[in-house]
């Protein structure tokens, strides 16, 4: 729409300056009023076949076919840019359309990300620093076009609607943030997607504090109040503003070169059946296990060096990128030991 707009008003302009001119010319040569010099220059620009208004000299006559080739010119050259520029916009968006279509399709556990407001930018922005493959529903025509342009995989529409969140691949998708700021709509979203994916980690923004049970019944994982974690974000930087900023930098900077991660113990990993102890982690690989949580087990605990490591482990780890691939070697498959 821009891009039409950005060629429209030249050609809008250039008829205007047409029409002063040679308003003003007849007026000049031929000496007519406003009234004749201007109704004489729609006749002869729109080539109408009327007769003239008055007789003409011999200059008013080379005066009359110039402006009357101008006229043809700049109507052909118009009509031939606004056609262009349609087909162009028409068979660009369609070729565009399978192009996102057909990389949705090869993508294997990607995040979905409903709505590009501040709270859906900012989740957006995590993501990509974490190299997490991102697909945006978005039902806003401008900031569909401010996704597109800063690169983002993109489905234009509503995202309450089943078509759509499976044209973004919900059936394969691993995550699922729902940062609308309307809460009924989050919720309808919420029971859309774990209908289609009884599997997905569902992430959504709740506005209102009364809507945080109905999230959790309609199937979310995780509810998120922006206000709420905002008001507690600012308590702790006054009463304790070095924890406060440090866990800002592990968890949040992506330039930085400690990170906060949470890896899972595969079934063929190593480290199953082992002592934390006996697996000696921080040795082999540099990483800190800050916290683990058991498979099964809905609680986080401080690991001691007896505790026994299983397959579905969830550790929480402080480490360098390079230290935290070694330690997802680890956990993966049985290939290091």
């Amino acid at each position: 729409m821009v891009s039409f707009r950005r060629r429209l008003f030249p050609l809008l302009l250039l008829a205007l300056v047409l029409f002063i001119l040679g308003t003003v010319g007849y007026m000049q040569i031929e000496g007519w009023s406003l009234v004749e010099a201007f109704y004489m220059t729609v006749i002869a620009l729109t080539t109408v076949g009327f007769g003239e208004v008055r007789p003409l000299s011999d200059a008013g006559r080379i005066f009359t076919a110039v402006l009357i080739l101008f006229g043809v010119s700049s109507v052909a050259y118009g009509f031939s840019s606004v056609a262009e520029l349609l087909f162009t916009a028409s068979i660009g968006g369609e070729l565009r359309r399978r192009r996102m279509a057909r990389e949705i399709r090869r993508m294997r556990d990607h995040v979905i990300v409903c709505g590009y407001g501040r709270v859906g930018q900012s989740a957006v922005e995590s993501l990509r620093e974490s190299r997490r493959d991102v697909v945006l529903i978005e039902n806003d025509p401008e900031r569909v076009q401010a996704a597109q342009q800063a690169g983002l995989t993109v489905v234009a529409g509503d995202a309450t609607r089943d078509d759509v969140l499976q044209q973004a691949g919900i059936t394969h998708a691993w995550g699922l943030i729902v940062s609308t700021g309307d809460d009924s709509h989050n919720l309808f979203i919420v029971l859309s997607a774990r209908a289609l994916n009884a599997d997905l980690f569902i992430v959504t923004r709740s506005v209102e504090a009364e809507s945080e049970a109905k999230m959790r019944l309609a199937g979310a994982n995780r509810v998120v109040s922006p206000y709420r974690i905002g008001g507690r974000h600012m308590a702790n930087v006054i009463v304790r503003p070095h924890v406060t900023d440090f866990f800002d930098v592990v968890t949040l900077d992506g330039g930085v070169e400690l990170w906060v991660e949470e890896l899972f113990v595969a079934a063929g990993s190593p480290l199953v059946g082992q002592t934390v102890g006996k697996a000696d982690i921080r040795r082999r690989t540099g990483v800190v296990i800050v916290a683990l949580v058991h498979a099964g087990e809905n609680k986080t605990i401080t690991p001691h060096a007896d505790t026994v490591l299983q397959a579905g482990d969830e550790l929480i780890v402080l480490g360098t990128r390079e230290q935290l691939a070694q330690l997802e070697i680890l956990t993966a498959s049985r290939g290091v030991s």
